[in-house]
């Protein structure tokens, strides 16, 4: 099928914004390239499939003692995430102050007045790509998004 195409039939049934369709229509014109070596329909079936949920899995056996595993399962909403970021611009400027020098004394410089939409937008991309496996002797952790 057709890149053109089917970017625009992604648009049609809102699997992608207007922007993610600018952008790859943009690529397709420049011939190039998705991103690094994948060609453009990877980054299409990437940006058609919406990311719902930030998931942590963590298995321990054995660590409560009586010899029982401990499985730890976190599924966070991204909406929740999007909501909890524009819900910094509520933040009272000194106690925002605050907790910047405090992120800042402890290695983080962030600046929460500065967090845009687009910057949301960008980290919730940047989820699609995150998976995280560590697998240590007495248990595993696992990050990833659905």
């Amino acid at each position: 099928m057709d890149s053109r195409k089917k970017i625009l039939e992604m648009l049609d049934t809102k699997k992608i914004t207007v922007d993610e369709a600018m952008r790859l229509l943009g690529a397709v014109d420049r011939g190039e390239k998705a991103s690094g070596d994948k060609p453009i329909e990877v980054l299409t079936d990437r940006i058609s499939r919406k990311i719902k949920y930030l998931r942590v899995l963590v298995d321990s056996p054995g660590s409560r003692g009586a010899g029982a595993p401990e499985r730890v399962n976190v599924r966070v909403p991204v909406a929740l995430i999007r909501a909890g970021m524009k819900f910094t611009s509520l933040i009272p400027h000194e106690a925002g102050d605050k907790i910047e020098a405090e992120l800042h004394s402890r290695g983080v410089n962030l600046n929460l007045k500065n967090i845009k939409d687009e910057d949301i937008d960008q980290l919730i991309e940047a989820l699609a790509e995150l998976e995280v496996d560590i697998d240590g002797g007495d248990g595993k952790v696992k990050v990833f998004v659905e």
